[in-house]
């Protein structure tokens, strides 16, 4: 998880200017010399760490594995906010540090040797590794570094951006010696950002007139455990293990990285898809969908062993799914018609009727974690909460929130009269079967897709918005257009799944904070601009303990759910596994991690390790 966070969101940062430090007032501070770190506390494991505990030192290495993916790609450059890039491109990229399964926000040294930063937290150094190479042989430097933060200032996506805001500049003390000085002060939050940051080889880049701001399909040069071996556009990506892999022996890489050969087989169809699965051309997959994991795997291979079905319980922290509203669309400005909306949604009947019972209901922004409100607001939130009392709806103060229910007998009568006078409150009314505004104009809705197995899970929905007199419609597209269409905010209403890095931090600017709300490729998709939001952000980013940053996100949860920006959906708390029984794994599964690829391997007599 901490490695995809790395290559994927992590790989650049944005330079806000500032001064350094004076070299007097850093020598009057204690610097701490560390190879971990840990946001809040200490680390879990110490230096004398032989490998992860679960990670298998003994794994043999050998074998390929062919993994499904939804969609298609055609980039490789994961900076810039231009194309898709494809399944497994972290594989190819290490960081300054990494983090470990077990906890949720810690580093270790992988590239850097160690780190050394003062009391106040004002800047951090980096000692790199003389060994750490990339896949040409060439010396990974703090060059490559600053190469890479440079690019993310001029050209990176403004998501990821929003990670590197507290940072205010970078220096290149001598080739494997790396600082970063910040804005903030007595937070550990930047200085693990940073930690996890992965560098550019600039020596590449600069070469044969390669242009970084362009999207590209050459495959990259790269420092970690894999290469790219081969690219079929849109079709398929390999990668291959680097034999030589310079960081191979490091305790937090024994153990893993275990297969040859990991090639992603891109498919644009679902269904056809799972179908490859079950015909033996894919080796593994996450299921997802409960019909088919109640009602597809009845087949022989699993009853005779072959194919295995597992559950496995998931405490990682979920970022939100749901319908999310777009407030750049004038229907949806009023919180009235969103609440309203909310009511038409049957979640019981789809849960009954599609889901098998399966699943959760999502009732926060950030489910499964001690970052998201639930109940009435505890005494801790309302100390967060007070002083901005006279700016809030009431029930963000006084009561606990519930998305609205159902009989699930699919009549949702009640709901809609309480949507209707929602509506008339806020100046639509229902006339001759069409909700409209005093100009005559009906309310439009179109939900936008990305993948097919969503419609039937939508349609329910879809009609209840009818029978309000809704124009309500689905549209579905492919990855590349959806891309285009999220990043321009082309939506009325997106089906989306939040990615959650707790504990949260300066990222959340990006996700609802007012100054990312008209950048495009940001990830505020609601468009929400509200200042108690913005302030409460703000007062997360500066929290100095544990308790107090998440009494906070679940204040600042509460003002999101009381403002109806999404209608949630589900979520769940296990994960569905199935895979040909061809693989090995630890005994011990990490607390956070699945651990598929990283720590499993190819079982030589072809029989998992149960």
């Amino acid at each position: 998880m901490k490695r995809l966070l790395a290559a994927a969101v992590c790989s650049g940062f944005l330079m806000l200017g500032g001064l350094l430090p004076a070299a007097a007032q850093e020598a009057e501070q204690k610097v701490t010399r560390t190879w971990a770190m840990a946001e809040f506390g200490e680390p879990l494991y110490g230096p004398d760490m032989p490998h992860w505990p679960y990670a298998n030192p003994d794994a043999p290495k050998g074998g390929s594995v062919v993994l499904g993916a939804f969609g298609s790609f055609d980039s490789l450059n994961t900076y810039i906010l231009r194309g898709q890039w494809p399944a497994g491109i972290s594989l190819i990229s290490d960081g300054l540090m990494t983090g470990s399964g077990d906890e949720l926000s810690s580093a270790y040294g992988l590239i850097a040797e160690n780190a050394e930063y003062p009391e106040d937290k004002s800047w951090i150094v980096f000692n790199l590794r003389p060994e750490a190479r990339w896949h040409d042989g060439q010396p990974i430097t703090a060059d490559d570094f600053k190469f890479a933060f440079d690019t993310i200032k001029q050209y990176g996506r403004p998501f990821l951006q929003s990670f590197y805001e507290d940072v205010s500049g970078i220096e290149v003390l001598d080739p494997h010696k790396l600082k970063f000085t910040f804005k903030t002060r007595n937070s550990m939050k930047p200085l693990l950002t940073v930690a996890q940051s992965s560098p550019l080889p600039r020596h590449w880049w600069n070469a044969n007139g390669r242009d970084i701001t362009k999207t590209t399909l050459e495959p990259l040069l790269g420092s970690g455990a894999y290469r790219i071996k081969a690219v079929d556009p849109g079709r398929s990506v390999t990668y291959e293990r680097v034999t030589d892999y310079w960081a191979a022996d490091l305790p937090v890489n024994r153990g893993l990285n275990n297969f040859d050969q990991i090639r992603y087989d891109y498919y644009l169809d679902d269904t056809v898809l799972f179908e490859a699965f079950m015909a033996g051309r894919i080796d593994y997959r996450q299921e997802n969908r409960a019909q088919r994991w109640n009602q597809s795997y009845d087949v022989p291979a699993v009853k005779d062993g072959n194919l295995i079905k597992r559950v496995v319980p998931d405490e990682t922290p979920r970022g939100t799914q749901g319908y999310i509203f777009n407030l750049r669309r004038s229907q949806f400005q009023d919180v009235r018609v969103r609440e309203a909306i909310n009511l038409l949604y049957d979640f019981e009947s789809v849960q009954r009727t599609l889901l098998f019972g399966e699943y959760k209901r999502v009732k926060s922004w950030f489910p499964n974690s001690e970052f998201g409100a639930s109940g009435a607001p505890d005494p801790a939130e309302l100390a967060v909460l007070e002083k901005y009392k006279d700016k809030v709806r009431p029930e963000v103060l006084t009561k606990a929130y519930e998305p609205p229910v159902t009989d699930a007998s699919g009549n949702i009568r009640n709901n809609l009269r309480d949507a209707l006078r929602l509506f008339r409150e806020a100046g639509w009314e229902l006339k001759n079967n069409r909700l409209v505004n005093a100009a005559g104009d009906q309310m439009r809705m179109e939900i936008l897709l990305v993948s097919p197995s969503l419609v039937r899970v939508t349609e329910p929905f879809v009609q209840n918005a009818r029978r309000a007199g809704i124009d309500a419609s689905i549209r579905v597209v492919d990855t590349s257009q959806y891309q285009v269409r999220v990043d321009d905010f082309d939506y009325d209403l997106l089906a989306v799944s939040l990615n959650f890095f707790p504990p949260p931090g300066a990222e959340q600017r990006s996700y609802f904070g007012s100054a990312a709300a008209d950048v495009r490729g940001s990830a505020n998709i609601p468009g929400i601009k509200d200042p108690v939001v913005d302030g409460l952000i703000e007062e997360l980013i500066g929290a100095k303990d544990l308790p107090t940053l998440a009494a906070t996100n679940r204040a600042l949860d509460r003002v999101l759910l009381w403002g109806w920006y999404q209608i949630p959906q589900w979520y769940n708390d296990e994960s569905w596994l199935a895979y040909w029984n061809k693989f090995g794994y630890p005994e011990k599964k990490a607390r956070y991690s699945i651990g598929f690829p990283g720590t499993w391997w190819m079982a030589a007599d072809k029989r998992a390790s149960q």
